[in-house]
């Protein structure tokens, strides 16, 4: 199968060099590119291809925006920002938004084994992502404005937890430890434990930070 892509950078340096290393692997297609985040809009619609990879700062349009539109068409369609910010604010952003992978354009090598992976259904972060991931499940406390909704989706794989198992999940992603959401929730540290493990399976998620990226993309 190949994978067909479009890419939007604004240095064109990056475009250009990345064209040429993704377009070199036998299985990945460059079908667009573009400069700008309109560009990269124009470049999706006329490609339709299996994956947008955009820089997350283009200017005075962000890759965001470009995101925003492109998912507002086609909420199936797969983004994936590639960017030099890891950035508390933006991995957030670009979570909620829908992004199906958040990647550092310094890690050059992990590039296109993650559009594979994309392609192939998952989501996929890169390395210092995750770390910053880990600080901001790891801090309590974390900003309200990271955690705070106003209702819990109906939709997707967390509309299926109970009451329960559904508050827990927001005090794992507000950073929480299990002694703390014992003392949140009147229950057992033990109780917690069993719980997050009985939700991190029922999600076939593999710990804490998995379950606090998706809550984050709910």
């Amino acid at each position: 199968m190949t994978i067909r892509l479009v890419l939007a950078d604004d240095d064109p340096f990056i475009v250009t060099s990345l064209a040429t290393i993704l377009g070199a692997q036998p299985d990945i297609e460059v079908a667009g590119t573009a400069h700008d985040a309109d560009g990269a809009v124009t470049a999706w619609r006329e490609q339709r291809p299996d994956i947008a990879l955009l820089d997350i700062q283009m200017g005075a349009v962000s890759g965001l925006d470009a995101a925003r539109a492109i998912l507002a068409e086609d909420p199936a369609a797969k983004v994936v920002f590639l960017t030099t910010f890891a950035d508390d604010d933006y991995i957030v952003a670009a979570l909620r938004l829908g992004a199906q992978g958040y990647l550092i354009k310094q890690e050059v090598a992990t590039i296109a084994p993650a559009l594979r992976s994309v392609a192939a259904g998952q989501s996929v972060l890169g390395a210092e992502v995750i770390a910053r991931m880990e600080g901001l499940v790891g801090a309590a406390g974390a900003p309200a404005d990271r955690t705070a909704r106003t209702a819990r989706p109906t939709a997707g794989p967390l509309a299926g937890l109970t009451d329960r198992e559904w508050q827990i999940v927001e005090l794992v992603a507000q950073g929480l430890d299990n002694k703390d959401i014992a003392r949140t929730v009147y229950a057992s540290e033990g109780t917690v434990r069993n719980h997050i493990s009985a939700i991190l399976q029922k999600l076939d998620l593999k710990n804490r930070t998995q379950l606090a990226v998706l809550y984050y993309k709910a």
